[in-house]
């Protein structure tokens, strides 16, 4: 069955949570989870909801495991702490929680991101996958690369993800 078959039979809204991870962001200054939240929307998704945590592992593990507990959530995606500074442990949490690593999502946002930023592109530490049955994305904190990931990468695909995920043609 090729993708575009595939696609047509995805769901073509996809429930999400959206989590903030910052020690100094609040939800007056979270700009990249404010434009997460509208690009979701605009492209029809339900925004089941969102937190903003600190980049604490135990907070960063406590808001994805009531994500996981949530039977109708099928999306997560964070962003924030994905670097390489000591604070940054985003990624360390994330990857671990990973049942199945989408390794091209981070290969092609780090390429993506070469083409726009140059080098530092390295130091991104973006990585998708599927943790107990729903989708996860951990993004940079940067309303740039938000843009970039979500237009680019995550919203041509959130529905197809999801329907590969739960195994079966949604009709919606």
């Amino acid at each position: 069955m090729a993708v575009e078959e595939h696609k047509r039979h995805a769901p073509k809204s996809v429930t999400c949570f959206v989590v903030t991870v910052s020690d100094t962001r609040d939800e007056a200054t979270d700009q990249s989870g404010a434009l997460i939240k509208e690009l979701l929307a605009a492209a029809r998704h339900t925004i089941r909801g969102y937190r903003i945590v600190k980049d604490e592992p135990e907070e960063i593990r406590g808001v994805l495991r009531d994500c996981f507990a949530d039977r109708e959530l099928q999306a997560i995606i964070v962003n924030g702490g994905t670097g390489i500074a000591p604070r940054d442990r985003t990624y360390e949490i994330v990857s671990s929680l990973l049942d199945k690593r989408l390794d091209g999502f981070g290969e092609l946002f780090r390429f993506l991101s070469f083409q726009e930023i140059g080098s530092p592109a390295m130091m991104s530490r973006a990585v998708g996958g599927v943790a107990r049955g729903k989708v996860i994305f951990s993004l940079p904190g940067s309303r740039a690369a938000v843009e970039l990931a979500l237009r680019r990468l995550i919203l041509p695909e959130l529905g197809h993800l999801v329907q590969q995920v739960q195994g079966h043609e949604s009709k919606n």
